[in-house]
């Protein structure tokens, strides 16, 4: 008995400190990736550097110079020339929505949840591979898929989970049907809270529950929604939601764990409750006026937005109040932009795209759209460097500690090489097949079309 005791308790200090390799065992040498003459963008908007190499070692970058990389580097790099090239940091998407990009709504709220999930991990490698390296998840049940792809099972970009993102009654997020009222408390979920999708609070304490219970499941940050949305069908965007108490409830618990709440809004009244609330990011707003404008940018508040394109009225059926409210917020569009500009606001890049595979394949291509109001580099600055930046307010909580969006030493190794040169040509980063020749994210290369016999 006592050898059988001595045993286990081996066995459980090895499973406290992680000693799960042989006394003795040696690590194996770090991967090592040298980039000879490419000329960087460093993610903050500046200028494309002179030539330069980079080295990479393990899934960090080691050392940047104008002069050759040659002593100092493992006998085992792989080196990719680069041949004038431009290095940037790799693209994130501050509004994506894992689950919900293939499967249509109907498939969402009634289908195989195995089939959903495996959709879900396609369209993870597709936005790898469009130059995507990190997305910030922004309501659904993407916790699974994040595990698999930090595990190395699926190729997919970093994601910050959120979690179900959580709805007032009526709200967005409520696909309830009216046969399905009254709401009891201590009644089954519903079919999209059963699924982590969303999940519906309408007191200060249920809303502390339900943001406590996303940050239990790993949630880097939270997300509400504080007016109406476009595909949801009973909130009108008009409709401001949750109050600020609840607000205030969500920020609290939030706050209690090193982390922030990001809201969905779009009009003055909920951007404004939000930010008296605490909230610290803004999604959308693309109905705000010059008043709020000028809020956000007093409080230093983010906002994440996106340049939604016509035919995104396309997702929803002619004659369809969805449709209609799509319509609305395209209205919004130039003005929220020219206003963010105005005010100096911090903006993050971000797409939004829902229920559709089409559509999805444009995300580079809704970047080169910013360029309506920003410079090409500034537009990549949003979906690089100041990405990262509202990324990081995820503190404690951010599953990916180290520096993203940048080119520099000490950052982790999310790279592209662009065949030209971006700063000039933004409309590159809407081919990325043709023009990413190659991707790399935290030290590994997922593409390269450089290699012989690629």
């Amino acid at each position: 008995m006592k050898v059988q005791e001595s045993i286990v308790r081996a066995i459980a200090v090895a499973v406290c400190f992680g000693l799960a390799a042989p006394l003795g065992a040696q690590t194996p040498p770090a991967a090592a990736t040298l980039f000879q003459n490419v000329r960087v963008f460093d993610g903050t908007g500046r200028a494309l550097s002179a030539a330069s190499n980079v080295l990479v070692r393990g899934n960090k970058i080691e050392r940047i110079s104008s002069a050759p990389i040659v002593s100092d580097r493992p006998a085992n790099t792989v080196v990719i020339d680069g041949g004038g090239r431009t290095l940037m940091p790799g693209l994130i998407d501050n509004h994506w929505h894992v689950m919900m990009v293939r499967p249509t709504p109907a498939q969402l709220l009634t289908g195989d949840m195995g089939y959903i999930s495996q959709l879900a991990g396609a369209e993870a490698t597709a936005t790898l591979m469009r130059g995507f390296t990190t997305v910030r998840d922004m309501g659904g049940p993407a916790f699974g898929l994040k595990r698999a792809i930090d595990e190395g099972i699926v190729a997919g970009p970093r994601i910050y989970p959120s979690g179900a993102l959580i709805s007032v009654t009526s709200g967005h997020g409520d696909f309830r049907q009216p046969s399905e009222l009254p709401r009891v408390l201590g009644a089954p979920q519903t079919r999209g809270e059963q699924i982590g999708a969303a999940m519906i609070a309408d007191s200060p304490d249920e809303v502390r529950v339900r943001v406590r219970e996303q940050l239990l499941q790993g949630a880097s940050q939270i997300k509400l929604t504080a007016g109406g949305g476009v595909s949801s069908p009973h909130s009108p965007l008009d409709a401001s939601t949750f109050t600020e108490a609840e607000l205030r409830a969500a920020v609290e618990a939030a706050e209690n764990w090193g982390t922030y709440v990001a809201v969905h809004a779009y009009t003055p009244v909920s951007i404004q409750r939000s930010i008296a609330a605490g909230v610290k990011v803004i999604e959308h707003a693309h109905l705000m006026d010059e008043a709020t404008a000028k809020l956000i940018a007093e409080r230093g508040v983010w906002l994440s937005t996106q340049p939604f394109p016509d035919d995104i009225v396309d997702v929803y059926p002619p004659g369809s109040l969805e449709r209609a409210k799509a319509q609305s917020v395209l209205t919004g569009l130039d003005r929220m932009y020219t206003l963010a500009k105005k005010y100096r606001i911090k903006v993050a890049f971000g797409t939004d795209i829902l229920f559709s595979a089409e559509q999805a394949k444009d995300q580079g291509a809704l970047l080169v759209m910013t360029t309506r109001w920003y410079s090409p580099a500034q537009a990549l600055a949003m979906a690089t460097g100041m990405g990262a930046q509202l990324l990081a307010l995820s503190g404690e909580r951010n599953p990916y500690p180290g520096k993203l969006g940048a080119v520099e030493e000490g950052a982790l190794a999310d790279l592209l090489l662009v065949d030209g040169n971006p700063v000039e040509n933004i409309k590159l980063v809407a081919d990325p097949a043709k023009n990413f020749v190659v991707i790399m994210k935290d030290g590994k290369v997922y593409k390269n079309t450089l290699a012989k016999g690629s």
